[in-house]
């Protein structure tokens, strides 16, 4: 009989969930922009903008075959509703925060490994975020796509079922890029930025 998930230790799920690398995969944008439809159908104007994040959203870029999308949901819309909608959607919850408010949550992922199609969904109140900056200066930056890329191979050798050490080293470079970009790019996503009513990108 299969254990779920919910019974497993966090060593057999990084063993069931090992850290894979992929090449671009040009059906990433088309899975993201299925999962856009389905919250802005769900969550109508409630939704203040949903945007494809994570390296998934940079073509050309290595990347972990897990599409990340950042949600932006109005203060209307309380957020122990948020999570039972998504929840009742088929999503999990990974993790929550109050304040900010943040929810966290994945989906295709099985006591069988991988799904086809694997995301993480990140809820969060609109603002002017970080996901987003960083996402900008990986599309337009070869260099730094290339750094990127050459420090995921790094961390993938040391650190394949160690889903929490791989994320962490990364937090520096993410950091510094993520400043660079705001300086490259003022107050993009700031109320009354350029592209601060862009529903998806």
């Amino acid at each position: 009989m299969e254990r779920a998930l919910s019974e497993m230790s966090l060593e057999e799920l990084w063993r069931l969930f090992p850290i894979q690398l992929s090449t671009y995969d040009r059906r990433w944008p088309s899975w993201y922009e299925h999962e856009s439809e389905r919250l802005h159908a769900l969550f109508g104007q409630a939704v203040f903008r949903v945007s494809h994040i994570g390296s998934t959203s940079v073509p050309g870029l290595l990347s972990k075959p897990i599409v990340d999308v950042l949600l932006e949901v109005k203060p209307e819309l309380s957020g122990d509703s948020v999570t039972e909608m998504l929840m009742a959607e088929g999503w999990l919850v990974m993790a929550t925060t109050d304040q900010p408010f943040r929810v966290d949550l994945n989906k295709g992922y099985t006591t069988r490994g991988f799904a086809e199609r694997v995301f993480h969904l990140h809820v969060v109140r609109p603002g002017d975020h970080d996901e987003l900056y960083f996402r900008d200066v990986l599309r337009v930056d070869a260099d730094v796509r290339s750094q990127y890329a050459d420090l995921k191979r790094g961390l993938l050798a040391r650190f394949e079922h160690d889903r929490d050490a791989y994320t962490n080293a990364k937090t520096g470079f993410v950091r510094s890029v993520t400043v660079a970009a705001r300086s490259r790019f003022p107050g993009r996503y700031s109320e009354g930025g350029s592209l601060s009513s862009v529903q998806t990108f």
